[in-house]
């Protein structure tokens, strides 16, 4: 399946597909529990990060304008993928 990542506008990278999440310290992040669809935060305020929780639309966040932020799409790429 292709990974395929979407911007949500003011909100977060939707993430779908068979893909890696890792930390600064390239240790994996667990994606497990939350399906093969996912949402990562942008805002930088989520208390659940990398993932978003919503907080964006607490905080006011408005995403930088020409950062691609019209919910379209933004890649995708066949087979496996560590982001």
């Amino acid at each position: 399946m292709a990974v395929k990542i979407g911007i949500r506008p003011n909100g977060p990278y939707l993430v779908e597909g068979e893909v890696e999440v890792v930390d600064v310290n390239g240790n994996k992040v667990d994606t497990s529990a939350r399906g093969p669809r996912f949402a990562l935060c942008r805002c930088g305020a989520s208390v659940t990060k990398p993932f978003c929780d919503g907080t964006h639309s607490k905080v006011g966040f408005q995403a930088a304008e020409g950062g691609g932020c019209a919910g379209e799409e933004v890649g995708v790429r066949n087979g496996p993928r560590a982001v």
